[in-house]
């Protein structure tokens, strides 16, 4: 097997496991991260190429672990004089520590999510270019009142390598792609705007072929035109059904970061201590998946060597257990879930969500709505805001509609939604039989971290929400 990130490099493999070797003794855990990549990003904007990038990049991370303590540098030389500053530097984690007691190597898998693919090199520059163009001009001979649109395309492949003392390795090779269409509409001095993406771990022809851009350019035009018929939003306490997909955003957000191992192990989460407890409204099963095969938030295995699992956080309402890395699993004794993720070599890993969302119920969708006298439906959301100590949240709508008597009637602009997870878990009372994943848009930031994520939900009726609004 060819060394992959080692090659053309001045650091060859032997010595740096001598290095490891040397740095990790007496510790209880610990790894060589090496990567290398490359990313592209092109933009259209306003009938023309307005950003074109692309960049390559390589580096190392060692981690070294003690106890509760990790020592972690990061170099971009691939030198054996580089490796031994960072050895020098992360060796004063084992200060004091007596009785290391060394983690054993994650299991091997067998199973590969996506075959080794470059997406930057298929199709070449110029039919990328191409192809932008021929989106603008799309979304702009479809409707008279198009004023702008912005298209982009985004593409990256990373190989990894994971070192660990003895010898252990782990390769992997992710790809990762996005397309995404903004669209600006205008009437009688109004602009609004509406936005559509998709993308995941899959060469650029699986989003390029023509059908594929056209939905995404039509569904970020229909947006847009939603958006400019809607109306001020309600305000005050009322029942709230949330459609299937991307909105599973606020489920990622107000109960996924909660459910992370780290903030259980120190007691920071709303949900610490609480394994085996009912915390949600019977029927409700959460699961965080990284098996999915081509799903954005999918991995091979994780940033620590970890085989990506199929995790059962919350089954039929009850709390089943925490997405777990090597430290925070070894430090609580459980085993981890392969959810050690990093953003690049630069960072150390920590717990992260990979896709993550609720299964199906037994509603159909049309019943839900039927039952919603006076409430909001919303389909799409923008940004928000969580407590991870509290689980208390804010989320934007960004598209949404006034339901009355069982009816769907006018978009609504301006709506926030606001709540806290646990008490949100318990105020679910139908759950839907159409769960299904966001079309592969999704970035979770933490810590300054930021990784690919998935989310899902079906669709969900939840009661006595606190919707902000701004019509009198």
């Amino acid at each position: 097997m060819s060394n992959f990130v080692f090659d053309d490099s001045d650091l060859e493999r032997a010595s740096a496991q001598k290095i490891l070797d040397e740095t990790l003794r007496g510790a209880d855990d610990g790894e060589l991260f090496v990567e290398r990549g490359a990313s592209e990003s092109l933009s259209f904007d306003d009938g023309r190429l307005k950003t074109a990038s692309f960049d390559t990049s390589r580096g190392f991370g060692l981690r070294c672990v003690a106890g509760e303590t990790t020592g972690f540098a990061q170099g971009t030389e691939l030198t054996v004089g580089a490796l031994q500053r960072a050895a020098s530097a992360v060796n004063l984690a084992k200060g004091g520590h007596e009785t290391p007691i060394t983690a054993p190597a994650p299991k091997r898998t067998n199973r590969q999510l996506y075959p080794a693919i470059n997406p930057i090199d298929d199709p070449a520059f110029s039919p990328k270019v191409e192809l932008l163009a021929e989106i603008d001009a799309y979304v702009r001979a479809k409707d008279s009142k198009v004023v702008q649109v912005s298209a982009s395309l985004a593409a990256s492949t990373r190989t990894i390598a994971i070192l660990r003392a003895g010898g252990e390795r782990y390769d992997d090779v992710r790809p990762l792609v996005r397309m995404a269409v903004s669209v600006t509409v205008e009437k009688d001095g109004r602009r609004e705007n509406g936005y559509a993406g998709a993308g995941g771990r899959a060469a650029y022809a699986d989003f390029i072929a023509e059908d594929s851009w056209k939905a995404i350019a039509d569904e970020a035009l229909r947006s847009a035109l939603v958006n400019l018929r809607a109306v001020p939003a309600p305000a005050g306490t009322m029942d709230v059904v949330l459609g299937p997909g991307w909105p599973g955003v606020l489920l990622h957000e107000a109960i996924g970061h909660g459910l992370e191992g780290d903030f259980n192990r120190k007691g920071t989460s709303a949900f610490a201590g609480r394994i085996g407890e009912r915390i949600a409204a019977p029927g409700v099963t959460v699961v965080d998946d990284g098996t999915l095969a081509g799903r954005r938030g999918s991995i091979t295995i994780d940033d620590e060597g970890t085989p990506s699992a199929r995790n059962v956080l919350i089954e039929d309402g009850i709390l089943k257990g925490y997405l777990q890395d090597r430290l925070n699993a070894r430090l609580t004794g459980v085993a981890p879930t392969g959810n050690g993720r990093r953003e690049n070599f630069a960072h150390a890993p920590m717990p992260r969500m990979t896709n993550t969302f609720m299964l199906s119920g037994d509603k159909p969708k049309d019943e839900i709505i039927a039952d919603l006298k006076d409430g909001i439906y919303a389909t799409n959301f923008g940004g928000g805001q969580v407590d991870i100590t509290s689980g208390k949240f804010v989320f934007q709508c960004t598209e949404a509609y006034r339901v009355r008597n069982g009816k769907i009637e006018e978009p609504v602009k301006g709506a926030t939604l606001i709540g806290d997870g646990p008490t949100v878990l318990t105020q679910i009372k139908h759950i839907g039989d159409d769960s299904k994943l966001d079309p592969g848009i999704g970035v979770c930031g933490k810590a300054g971290q930021t990784v690919p994520v998935g989310v899902g939900q079906p669709t969900l009726y939840i009661e006595n929400l606190t919707v902000g609004g701004s019509a009198v």
